[in-house]
């Protein structure tokens, strides 16, 4: 049985394998290579912090990623196989290392937050 994500180290290194694997998917990895400049060495602690707040209530996340991803999308057309992908991704690098009720939460939350992204863009 894989163990539950239970601290930072957990969501750091889903994080970091999620965007590894996601540079160089064929349907959304072009908004990480080509759409947007990413600094990757402040991105990944950004979302990091990002999820350890979505996760555990830290409080250590400061940003807009609704405003984010609307500039993403001015800069090249969000479309629902892209969140569809995105999903797909983020799902399967918590599943590779991961399960009970904080990599569920965590998926489940992913969910949400794209459709509110999707309807909001």
């Amino acid at each position: 049985m894989k163990p539950d994500i239970t601290n930072k180290e957990d969501i750091r290194a889903v994080v970091y394998e999620f965007y590894d694997r996601i540079k160089s998917d064929p349907v959304v990895g072009i908004f990480f290579t080509k759409v947007v400049a990413i600094n990757w060495e402040a991105h990944l602690p950004t979302m990091c912090a990002f999820w350890e707040n979505v996760l555990f209530y830290t409080g250590d996340y400061e940003g807009n990623p609704l405003d984010t991803h609307r500039k993403i999308h001015l800069q090249h057309r969000t479309k629902p196989e892209h969140f569809s992908r995105w999903l797909e991704l983020f799902g399967k690098t918590i599943d590779t290392h991961f399960s009970g009720p904080n990599a569920d939460k965590m998926k489940y939350r992913a969910k949400a937050i794209a459709a509110v992204m999707q309807q909001k863009i």
